[in-house]
């Protein structure tokens, strides 16, 4: 964005503190958290995005990335019982669930066999009887098979439990899953992190400061991971800023962070279902000031299936460059949920197509974002 194109912008904002706040953005300083509260109470839409725009092409241009991925859930049989969850089935429900064994997922992995995918991403319910080292055992008969592909897996919920159940430290148990081939972290399970927010919604599972500590060893350890917030339910606009100012602190320490990626509530067939969804706008204003507030972050990603295809394509003009992956598969998590996608797949080709009619670059990554194919220019 131009100077000249900053002021026209700007005249659009004539409230003196957010125009303070745009100035700072465009001279690429960091924003606080009462700043962001501002953000949020009294910055049109249009001006959030044009801001949030200028950061994503300051750091990308027009790059948009996606890479090759299939996701394997090994369960959705889980002690656990979140109340914004219409993934899961408690352990004493076994029977309305479904459990995998090692060779059914090794199944799942073979199915791609001579195909380009660069990433697995393994998350699922917390089942009792799948430890640490029936894991362990899965992670290495994949890189036995598949040495290339890349490992992404569990969040710190499913992490902690095992840990715990292994009588292992989490960085002990951090390590031994590293040396058996998991390679990253994905982001779920962060939810808010404001212990008055999470004992309403995820009251029994590791909190906030557990699952940030587990992200803070993987990251010590050499690994990179995602960040994951979700919003629209009932927490408060604070309690967004809190969550992203926790997670911008911990990037500050390690830099081990690739992507930070809001989750929109879902309130099909949960316990909050008499919550409504937040509107498309919401949507949009949230990933604007993510982008704004998330500086040290260099990624922000929208997750497809949660959000639809034409929403998700919406976002990349407010800050947005990452739209997933293929996600070839039939992933359940947003499904179950209501979300539009109701059997979460694209080929590369449909991906590359949205990407364009966006007038963005589409560039295809790997999970560490290495540029494996750039297509702007040639035909797929």
């Amino acid at each position: 964005m131009t100077q000249e194109v900053f002021e026209q912008v700007q005249l659009t904002q004539p409230d003196p503190e957010l125009q303070a706040i745009g100035n700072k953005v465009f001279r690429g300083d960091r924003v606080l958290p009462h700043e962001a509260l501002l953000l949020f109470e009294k910055g049109s839409l249009p001006w959030l995005g044009a801001l949030a725009n200028h950061i994503r092409e300051t750091k990308h241009g027009d790059t948009t990335y996606f890479n090759r991925n299939f996701h394997i859930e090994p369960t959705n049989i889980c002690v656990f019982s979140c109340n914004f969850c219409s993934y899961s089935r408690l352990y004493a429900h076994k029977e309305e669930g479904w459990e995998l064994t090692a060779d059914q997922m090794l199944d799942i992995v073979k199915k791609y066999d001579g195909q380009p995918v660069t990433e697995v991403h393994i998350v699922g319910g917390v089942h009792p009887k799948l430890t640490l080292h029936f894991f362990a055992d899965l992670l290495k008969k994949i890189k036995a098979h598949r040495p290339d592909l890349h490992v992404k897996g569990f969040t710190p919920v499913e992490l902690d439990y095992m840990f715990r159940k292994a009588k292992m430290s989490r960085k002990e148990g951090m390590l031994f899953l590293k040396e058996a081939g998991l390679q990253s972290l994905p982001g779920g399970g962060a939810e808010i992190f404001a212990p008055d927010i999470r004992k309403q919604i995820c009251e029994d599972k590791v909190d906030g400061a557990g699952w940030l500590e587990i992200h803070r060893i993987a990251h010590e350890l050499g690994m990179h991971s995602n960040a994951t917030m979700l919003y629209g339910h009932i927490e408060e606009f604070s309690h967004r800023i809190d969550h992203m100012e926790q997670l911008r602190q911990l990037q500050d320490e390690t830099g081990g962070f690739n992507t930070f990626i809001p989750l929109k509530f879902r309130n099909k067939d949960n316990a909050m279902s008499h919550i409504p969804e937040s509107t498309i706008i919401e949507d949009m204003r949230m990933y604007a000031i993510a982008r704004i507030y998330m500086d040290n972050f260099p990624h922000l990603k929208a997750y497809w299936p949660m959000l639809g295809r034409n929403n998700a394509q919406l976002t990349l003009s407010f800050g947005v460059n990452d739209i997933d992956g293929t996600i070839d598969d039939s992933t359940k998590i947003y499904s179950m949920a209501g979300s539009e996608e109701q059997t979460p797949t694209m080929t590369t080709e449909e991906l590359v197509q949205l990407i364009r009619q966006a007038r963005r670059k589409p560039v295809e990554r790997d999970t560490l974002y290495h540029v494996i194919r750039d297509y702007s220019e040639a035909g797929v």
